[in-house]
């Protein structure tokens, strides 16, 4: 019995033995096939990245040019209007019987002026009347049969006529002004009472809703925010060191918050640099409006502005160490070596070393899964 124990005890001694041997050789003594790369000369596409938000080059706010009481609303975020479509009416209760005063105001004038101007006429006749009195008695006097009594009291009524005739025409000539201040008092309430109808100034689409039936406005209370989407762009700032590689036209894709990915185009980019944060404001503008859009959404920018050359390794080279060092496993006498590395432009597939490596070395292609000194084989010829 006690012979049949060792022997069990030695049998699980070796299969513990041959087991951590199986892992050692597993973990350090097998060769992992895999794919390398060697770091050559090549270039990469230059971007430059920024985040940004969705801005409109025309936002327009509607707002209120009366005090009154909103009475009702026919647009809601969302729509899209039509330049000259009313978006809300405004109580106009006060301003219409205003309107009704100044109209009465000017039927009563208009009688008034069509009385001055028949004085007018009349005082004129007197005058004509007066002046031919005044010559024949003139003539009367000549030849003897009146005295020159007579004729003063012809030539005092001819400058009484005469002064009626300047007193009418002057009063024709005040009711003819009231009555153009009145004209101007009428257009003024009606431009005041149209402003009891606010309309939409352009196609564009409703953002924001600010007005509500019941609530009271005074002149300049916002009741809408428009814009139009034809003009939506992303407004991004970039750093100054890399502004000067920006120019108008350059192709740009933008990615919103959403996930949707659309192309644009860079519009704008700013004279004036932030003195704080040493960055400029870049627009870029959709060449496709989304469909769904909303401003100070969030977004990324990224503009095509060429090329960077330079030593380059896959994108799927980089990895990290245990405390977070960014670099490649180097590829030396069939074992993987950690090797820190400075990286500069990349695109989606290359990027490239501005420091850690030399043209020629030898890199795991593919760092996943790989660790530092780990037997490798290449499984295909190294691409360059």
């Amino acid at each position: 019995m006690r012979i049949a124990k060792r022997y069990l005890f030695t049998a699980l001694a070796v299969a513990v033995l041959l087991g951590a041997g199986g892992v050692a050789y597993w973990r350090f003594g097998r060769a992992v096939e895999l794919p390398v790369a060697v770091v050559a000369q090549g270039a990469v596409a230059a971007r430059v990245v920024g985040p940004g938000t969705v801005q409109a080059r025309v936002p327009v706010t509607v707002s209120a040019r009366v005090g009154s009481t909103v009475v009702e609303v026919l647009a809601d975020v969302g729509d899209t209007v039509h330049a000259g479509q009313l978006l809300v009416r405004l109580d106009d209760r006060d301003l219409s019987a205003r309107r009704g005063v100044v109209t009465g105001q000017q039927e009563a004038l208009q009688r008034n002026t069509e009385g001055a101007r028949a004085a007018l006429v009349k005082a004129q006749a007197d005058l004509e009347l007066a002046r031919s009195k005044q010559r024949r008695d003139a003539e009367l006097l000549a030849q003897g049969y009146v005295s020159a009594a007579v004729l003063d009291a012809s030539n005092a009524a001819l400058g009484s006529a005469a002064a009626g005739v300047d007193i009418a025409r002057a009063t024709l000539a005040a009711r003819e002004a009231d009555a153009r201040t009145l004209s101007q008092e009428a257009r003024y309430s009606d431009a005041v009472l149209s402003n009891t109808r606010v309309a939409a100034p352009m196609e564009a689409v409703v953002v924001q809703r600010m007005a509500e039936v019941g609530s009271t406005t005074a002149p300049g209370t916002p009741l809408f925010k428009l814009v139009d989407p034809r003009s939506l762009w992303v407004a991004t700032r970039v750093d100054e060191a890399v502004v000067g590689r920006l120019r108008p036209g350059q192709v740009a894709s933008i990615r919103l918050r959403s996930g949707e990915v659309l192309p644009g185009k860079v519009a704008r980019i700013a004279r004036q640099s932030d003195a704080a944060t040493r960055e400029l404001e870049v627009h870029v503008a959709f060449d496709t409006v989304p469909e769904r859009f909303a401003i100070d959404q969030e977004a990324e920018v990224r503009i095509d502005v060429g090329e960077d050359r330079g030593l380059r390794v896959p994108l799927a080279a980089l990895t990290r160490d245990k405390t977070g060092r960014q670099g490649v496993l180097v590829i030396a006498d069939g074992r993987t070596r950690f090797q820190p590395v400075e990286t500069g432009g990349a695109d989606a597939q290359q990027v490239l070393v501005r420091k850690g490596l030399a043209e020629g070395d030898t890199v795991a292609a593919v760092a996943a899964g790989l660790s530092a000194n780990q037997r490798v084989r290449a499984a295909t010829a190294p691409a360059r």
